[in-house]
């Protein structure tokens, strides 16, 4: 569910803060941040942020196309490393297999029609 428009957009104050200081005094440090939560303000455009994942801060540069989502959208973490095939298991078993023995059959596929 969307928030409230009179209410604005949520940003925590002590991150507000650090970054009305920087624009006000023209400065482009990176500012590291916890706040997952907070949403990205146009104020914010411009600055990188380094945002917590829960393991490390990772480097977030704000653009305008950022505007209006949160910062934990930009810093994942998790990291899919992608499913295993059946080929690669096949490969895996001949290659366990002795050396001079003959590589291991392909795996029925099932599921077909009865003849």
């Amino acid at each position: 569910m969307a928030r409230s428009l009179k209410k604005g957009p949520f940003v925590d104050d002590h991150l507000l803060k650090k970054i009305e200081q920087m624009n006000a005094a023209n400065d482009r440090k990176v500012v590291k941040t916890w706040s997952r939560r907070s949403t990205i303000i146009p104020e914010m455009v411009g600055h990188t942020l380094a945002v917590y994942n829960g393991r490390k801060f990772v480097p977030v540069y704000i653009t305008e196309n950022m505007v209006g989502h949160k910062l934990g959208e930009f810093s994942p973490t998790r990291h899919f490393k992608g499913h295993s095939s059946k080929v690669e298991k096949v490969a895996k078993v001949a290659a366990a297999a002795a050396p001079g023995a003959a590589p291991a059959p392909a795996p029925a596929t099932g599921g077909g029609a009865k003849a």
